[in-house]
C-alpha cells in the first residue's frame, strides 16, 4: 500500500517532488559550504601568525648567533715573566724575561724585559764566605721585585744558572762549589718567585743555549714551519755561535755532516729539529788562557825576577804574586819548583805585535783540552759552515780596537798590529776613562782570538769573512740565558685566552634555547594544521 501510494503521488504531482528534492539539495550543500568557509577562516589566522613568528625566531637565532661570533674580542692576558741568574767567570748577571701567555707553536716568544749586574766578584770567588755569595744578589733581587707585577711573583720561575767558574771550582773543591749553591738556593727560596733550583751547566749546554739565543734574536727560529704555513718548503739557515768567556770558549753551529754525534746536540724550537755540534773548550777562556800565558813565559824565562813580555805595552811593568797565577785547575801543570803563591812576578811590556802573536800560537795549539780536570786530546771538528756572530768576550776585545761587525783577516793583523805598537802612555791616551786591568790586555785580548779563532776553531782566510762581532741584536744581549728561558718556556704552560662577546654565555644561552623552541613549536604546528586542511 505504501508503494502503491509513492507511486501515484509522484504521477500525480511530478513538478512538486522533483522541486522538493532539489531544493533540499541546495539546502544541503549550502550548509556544508558555510561550515567549510568558517573552518578554513578559523585556520587561515593562527597558521599565518606561526609562520611570521617561525621566520622571525629563526632570523634572531642566526642574527644572534653571529653577533656572538663576530663581534666577539680576545683580551689581552697580559705577560709572564722568567729570571734567570747568569753566574759567569767575571761576573753575575740577572735577567728578566717576558713574553705573551698565548705561545707560538709551543715556544713563548721571549724578550728581555730587565737586566741588572749584581755587584761583587764571580760566585766561585766566594768559596772561603759562602754566604756572601747569596746576599751579594740581595740588592738586584728587590730591584727585581720592584718591575715585576706584584700579582705576577709566585708564578713567575726563576733559574739560577753557573758557568765555567763555578765548573772549575767544582772540580778543585767540589764542597765549596756545593755549599756556595746550597747558600744560594736558600737566598732566592725566600723570595716571593717560584725558584725552580740552582744549577752548574756543563759546557755544552751553554754552547747550545747560546746557539738559540742568537738564532732567535737573528729571525732565524721563528720563521720557520708556523702555524699559518704548515706544509710549506723551507731550506734551514741558522747561523753559528762563538762565546768567549772568562774561563771557557764555546763554538756552536749546524755542519753539513756530523762525524762526532757525542759532540752534537738535537734542539726542537717552533716544531722543528735541529742537529748542533758545540765544544766547549775549559780553561781556555780569556781570563785561565792569560794564566796558562804568564805560567809559560815564567817557566822559560832566563830572569825570573823581570820577565820580558810582547803583549804588554812597551813601558809598563806588571807585578804579580804567584798565586794568581798558579792557583788553580788550568795552570797546575806548570807550577815552579819551590812554588810560593806569595812570591812576586814582574813582568815588563816589550810591545811586540809580532812575537806576541807567535808565542800565543807557541801556546795554544788546542791539540789538547780539558775534561773534567784532565788534559785529553782534542776530536776533530767538522769544517766550518755557514755564517757565524761572536759575542761576549770576543765582541768587548773587538769594540776596544774599533773593529765591529765583519771585515775581513788583513784588516785585523793590520789593526792589531798598529795597536800592539804603542807605548803605555799612548795607550793610556787612547782608552782615559778604562782601568788599567783591561786596557793593559787589549793587545793580549786582539792575539788570543786570533789563535782560538785560527788554530783552536780553523777558520781561514776565507771563513774569517763569516764572522760578525757583535754584543747584540735588537738592543737584546747575546749569550746562553736568553737561550735557557726560550727553551724553557716549553715547559711553561700558556694560559687561556679570555674572549670578551657581546653577550655573557648565560643570555645567549638563554635567547638561543627561547627562540629555537618557538621554531620547533611553530615548525610543528604548522605542519599539523597542513595535514588537518587536507
Amino acid at each position: 500500500m505504501k508503494q502503491f501510494d509513492r507511486v501515484n503521488h509522484e504521477k500525480l504531482f511530478p513538478q512538486s517532488g522533483r522541486s522538493i528534492t532539489r531544493g533540499h539539495k541546495l539546502k544541503v550543500i549550502g550548509e556544508r559550504t558555510k561550515g567549510e568557509g568558517g573552518c578554513s577562516m578559523g585556520l587561515e589566522r593562527p597558521l599565518v601568525a606561526a609562520i611570521i613568528v617561525l621566520f622571525s625566531s629563526v632570523i634572531i637565532v642566526v642574527t644572534i648567533s653571529l653577533l656572538q661570533q663576530l663581534k666577539k674580542v680576545a683580551l689581552p692576558v697580559g705577560y709572564k715573566y722568567g729570571i734567570v741568574f747568569d753566574a759567569g767567570a767575571s761576573r753575575t748577571t740577572l735577567y728578566v724575561y717576558r713574553w705573551p701567555a698565548e705561545k707560538e707553536n709551543n715556544t713563548g716568544v721571549v724578550s728581555e724585559f730587565h737586566l741588572c749586574h749584581v755587584k761583587g766578584p764571580d760566585i766561585s770567588s766566594y768559596d772561603k764566605e759562602p754566604v756572601q755569595a747569596a746576599l751579594s744578589m740581595e740588592w738586584c733581587l728587590n730591584r727585581t721585585i720592584e718591575k715585576i707585577p706584584a700579582e705576577r711573583h709566585n708564578s713567575t720561575p726563576v733559574y739560577f744558572g753557573a758557568t765555567a767558574g763555578m765548573r772549575l771550582l767544582q772540580l778543585e773543591d767540589q764542597r765549596a762549589a756545593a755549599m756556595i749553591l746550597t747558600e744560594i738556593e736558600n737566598f732566592l727560596r725566600s723570595s716571593p718567585f717560584d725558584f725552580k733550583g740552582a744549577h752548574i751547566l756543563s759546557g755544552k749546554e751553554e754552547g747550545v743555549y747560546g746557539w738559540i739565543t742568537a738564532n732567535y734574536l737573528l729571525d732565524n727560529l721563528q720563521q720557520r714551519r708556523t702555524w699559518i704555513h704548515l706544509e710549506r718548503n723551507f731550506t734551514v739557515k741558522t747561523t753559528g755561535t762563538l762565546d768567549l768567556g772568562g774561563a771557557s770558549t764555546e763554538i756552536a753551529f749546524v755542519p753539513k755532516q756530523h762525524p762526532h754525534m757525542s759532540e752534537t746536540v738535537i734542539i726542537t724550537l717552533y716544531s722543528y729539529n735541529y742537529t748542533v755540534y758545540t765544544q766547549s773548550l775549559a780553561c781556555y777562556g780569556r781570563d785561565e788562557a792569560e794564566k796558562m800565558y804568564r805560567a809559560k813565559i815564567l817557566q822559560n824565562a832566563k830572569k825570573k825576577s823581570s820577565i820580558e813580555d810582547p803583549c804588554l805595552p812597551s813601558n809598563y811593568t806588571l807585578t804579580l804574586q804567584l798565586k794568581y797565577i798558579f792557583d788553580g785547575l788550568c795552570t797546575a801543570a806548570d807550577v815552579p819548583p819551590n812554588y810560593d803563591p806569595d812570591t812576586n812576578a814582574t813582568f815588563r811590556g816589550t810591545g811586540n805585535p809580532v812575537l806576541c802573536q807567535q808565542k800565543l800560537l807557541s801556546i795554544f795549539s788546542f791539540e789538547y783540552i780539558n775534561v773534567g780536570g784532565n788534559w785529553t786530546q782534542k776530536k776533530l771538528q767538522p769544517n766550518i759552515h755557514g755564517d757565524f756572530v761572536a759575542f761576549s768576550g770576543f765582541y768587548y776585545s773587538m769594540e776596544a780596537l774599533n773593529l765591529t761587525g765583519s771585515f775581513p783577516i788583513e784588516t785585523f793583523n793590520s789593526t792589531v798590529q798598529e795597536f800592539c805598537s804603542n807605548n803605555w802612555d799612548q795607550v793610556q791616551q787612547l782608552f782615559p776613562n778604562v782601568s788599567d786591568q783591561f786596557r793593559r790586555s787589549y793587545c793580549f785580548n786582539a792575539n788570543y782570538i786570533y789563535a782560538v779563532l785560527v788554530q783552536g776553531y780553523k777558520f781561514d782566510q776565507e771563513s774569517w769573512k763569516s764572522i760578525s762581532f757583535q754584543k747584540e741584536v735588537k738592543n737584546i744581549s747575546i749569550g746562553w740565558s736568553l737561550g735557557y728561558m726560550l727553551n724553557l718556556t716549553n715547559l711553561i704552560p700558556s694560559e687561556n685566552q679570555v674572549i670578551q662577546t657581546p653577550m655573557s654565555e648565560g643570555v645567549f644561552c638563554g635567547l638561543l634555547f627561547l627562540f629555537s623552541t618557538l621554531v620547533v613549536f611553530c615548525s610543528i604546528f604548522i605542519c599539523m594544521s597542513i595535514i588537518r586542511f587536507l
